[in-house]
């Protein structure tokens, strides 16, 4: 476990971005030689679309990264934060803890919350317009979104006390796990049985990305999945029965062009069947 605090506490720019582009190589073999799914689109543009976010996504969290820096400089010089209350713990549970907070309050919370406050959701549907979910599809986020994410995961940072090297690695462990569980791939069911009792699996995530609802509010966690057995917000549903995109978004503009969609935000808001917000 030292070794990885020391690794993380300096890791290289160069190799955040290799466990990232080595993490999007690897599961778009293992969708090409084991596919949950094969279906007929244009994937070069698929993959042109999914990547352009993907890449708003970085530049933001680069262009945002010194806050997360000096927040968590802050929680630790003034000794604030869950972690920081704690200062005995085994440095393995001590890692293992900061992963859940940062897990709950930087993935699940955010995510619950966009898809709870119709502003935020506005935002977020870009995410789910995707009707081919794929690994490239872990980062297809709206910009804005991207500020969002990257907010809680601040706001995680303080209200952990977590260290530096804690939350690089926790957002490489993000990245990794997002890009499997978006992933196009089959898994034996005995493993996604075994396995999705503690991490999110494809098979889980898939029943968030139905394009109804109440599957669409189900399943919001990336690494951990027993936060949505914990707080009620986990579903299943069979894969076979799964259809991507989302209800109000059929078009193919609203789907694959790259304009359309980051307008889509501050056009007349569509409710979906089964509407979960009034107005």
């Amino acid at each position: 476990m030292e070794t990885i605090v020391r690794y993380f506490g300096s890791i290289p720019s160069a190799h955040r971005s290799a466990f990232l582009l080595g993490g999007l190589t690897f599961f778009l073999l293992l969708e090409y030689g084991l596919p949950y799914y094969r279906s007929k689109y244009n994937k070069r543009k698929h993959f042109g679309v999914n990547v352009f976010f993907t890449a708003t996504t970085i530049i933001i969290n680069f262009l945002m990264a010194f806050i997360l820096l000096k927040s968590s400089d802050w929680a630790l010089s003034h000794s604030f934060g869950i972690l920081q209350w704690l200062p005995d713990m085994p440095l393995t549970l001590f890692v293992l803890t900061g992963l859940l907070l940062l897990d709950f309050i930087g993935a699940y919370l955010v995510h619950w919350a966009q898809h709870n406050v119709q502003w935020m959701w506005r935002f977020h549907l870009i995410h789910h317009t995707d009707p081919n979910v794929d690994t490239t599809t872990a980062n297809r986020h709206h910009p804005i979104e991207s500020v969002f994410r990257f907010t809680f995961t601040t706001l995680g940072a303080v209200i952990s006390g977590s260290p530096m090297y804690l939350i690089m690695l926790y957002q490489t462990l993000s990245a990794l796990l997002s890009q499997f569980n978006h992933s196009n791939i089959q898994l034996p069911p005995w493993f996604e049985r075994m396995v999705g009792w503690v991490l999110v699996t494809p098979g889980i995530h898939r029943v968030h990305h139905h394009y109804m609802l109440p599957y669409t509010d189900k399943n919001y966690g990336n690494i951990f999945s027993f936060w949505d057995r914990l707080l009620g917000t986990f579903s299943t549903l069979d894969n076979d029965k799964i259809i991507f995109g989302i209800d109000t978004h059929q078009d193919t503009l609203d789907q694959s062009n790259i304009g359309t969609m980051l307008k889509i935000p501050f056009n007349p808001f569509r409710h979906p069947d089964g509407a979960k917000f009034e107005s």
